[in-house]
């Protein structure tokens, strides 16, 4: 400690007198004003949750850390994965790029809030009967990003490959499937069941 002391006290001296300036100046500037915790109301999968956090908590560590959702799982932590996908008022997002204070008062809906104890919704049936998982770590974005995409062509919302009756009932087609998935992604390459098992779904709602 005593050298590195020696060292850094060195340095300073040899220092020109810009930079020593710049240092002070640093030094000295006022720490940036504290945002205190303010309350919001979640509401998610139909319960409400009375909180008070700071602002900058997102909404992936609220759901995790703060109410103990673990289901929605954090990835990447910089909207590349989608392993955080969750719907908020029936819309997909990465909730690892939202804030909590965004989502005051509006419907959340996370992979616990699909299905019920003992009655999976179908996209989750789907996904264990069609083996669309190894690790599983992806599934929950996984299966809340294709319930929304079910959802979306149900409003025939299009995609980039979107063409002719792709929007039908049943229509979807694999490569389709694809594009509305590339979100969300599964480094055990799970991708053909996934893809087997949205689609499956698509024809029983057909």
């Amino acid at each position: 400690m005593t050298v590195a002391c020696h060292f850094i006290s060195e340095a300073s001296k040899a220092m020109p007198d810009d930079d020593q300036s710049l240092t002070g100046r640093r030094a000295n500037s006022v720490a940036p004003a504290y945002a205190p915790p303010q309350p919001l109301t979640l509401r998610i999968n139909g319960t409400e949750h009375n909180l008070t956090i700071e602002p900058r908590v997102t909404l992936l560590d609220a759901l995790r850390e703060v109410l103990g959702l673990t289901g929605t799982k954090k990835g990447c932590d910089r909207g590349q994965c989608g392993a955080c996908t969750v719907l908020v008022d029936g819309q997909r997002i990465n909730a690892c790029l939202t804030l909590a204070m965004m989502h005051d008062g509006r419907e959340i809906t996370t992979v616990e809030g699909l299905g019920q104890e003992g009655q999976p919704h179908p996209m989750q049936q789907a996904f264990m009967d069609c083996d669309g998982f190894q690790c599983g770590y992806c599934t929950p974005g996984q299966i809340c990003s294709a319930v929304a995409l079910l959802d979306e062509v149900k409003a025939r919302q299009a995609s980039m490959l979107t063409e002719g009756d792709q929007l039908a009932p049943g229509a979807l087609s694999q490569d389709e499937i694809r594009e509305r998935m590339s979100g969300n992604l599964c480094r055990c390459g799970a991708y053909p069941n996934i893809v087997k098992a949205i689609h499956s779904v698509v024809l029983r709602q057909a």
